[in-house]
């Protein structure tokens, strides 16, 4: 089995590439950073031996970069597993924000998984089945306060995912929507947040994985996590 996984080095990326690499499976990984890129592949590889991790250093936000990420995928073999999770959080109000943040959040967030899912498409058309796991937010399911032009863009995403979904059905592609709440990821690193409070990782992760046991007649269409206690 072959997953695709973007932003892979960190949280909720990495968490769900190593439930998959504790599977055996082969996992194509990328990230902006290539040094937590290439740790990433050298821990999972040696703690999952039975596992073939590969990385490829990719900024998501540009389409070239894109482009040669899904050619270097696709030359290891037909995917069976996408998940677009590359992605940003900036929070700030749309009337105070920076000129051209919205455009950031919409390359990081949106365009990203849109221009790969497009790139990686053929391949699994062609083999009649697939799953696409677009990891939306919380955000993407109500406004809140400080959300400002990354909710917009986890809108967008939630958007694409619908649609994809309604295009991809009689395909034998599944497409599945994560919208997750607070999660513990860099996003949270210095905020001093209760560990008891907050998600882990592994949570989504776990929900990942087992949407992908299924029969092919059955498809987690969306996955909505919080903490226990509620959004923070």
């Amino acid at each position: 089995m072959i997953i695709i996984i973007t932003g892979a080095s960190k949280g909720i990326g990495r968490a769900i590439a190593e439930k998959f690499a504790a599977a055996n499976a082969t996992l194509l990984l990328c990230s902006r950073g290539e040094k937590s890129l290439y740790d990433t592949v050298q821990d999972l590889q040696t703690q999952y031996p039975n596992a073939l991790v590969k990385g490829r250093p990719t900024d998501m936000a540009v389409r070239e970069e894109i482009k040669a990420f899904a050619e270097w995928c696709l030359q290891q073999g037909t995917p069976d597993i996408l998940v677009n999770n590359a992605g940003q959080f900036i929070p700030g109000a749309i009337h105070e924000e920076e000129e051209g943040l919205l455009e950031q959040m919409i390359n990081t967030n949106l365009y990203s998984a849109y221009h790969l899912t497009r790139d990686i498409l053929p391949a699994m058309l062609a083999a009649k089945a697939g799953h696409i796991f677009n990891i939306c937010s919380i955000a993407s399911l109500q406004a809140y306060a400080n959300g400002g032009s990354y909710s917009i863009s986890k809108f967008a995403l939630l958007g694409f995912s619908k649609n994809l979904r309604e295009e991809l059905k009689p395909k034998g592609i599944k497409v599945t929507a994560v919208m997750p709440g607070a999660t513990m990821s860099n996003s949270w690193s210095g905020s001093n947040i209760d560990p008891k409070r907050i998600m882990e990782a592994k949570d989504i992760a776990s929900m990942v994985y087992t949407a992908t046991h299924l029969s092919p007649m059955a498809v987690v269409e969306d996955i909505v996590l919080r903490p226990q206690l509620g959004d923070l």
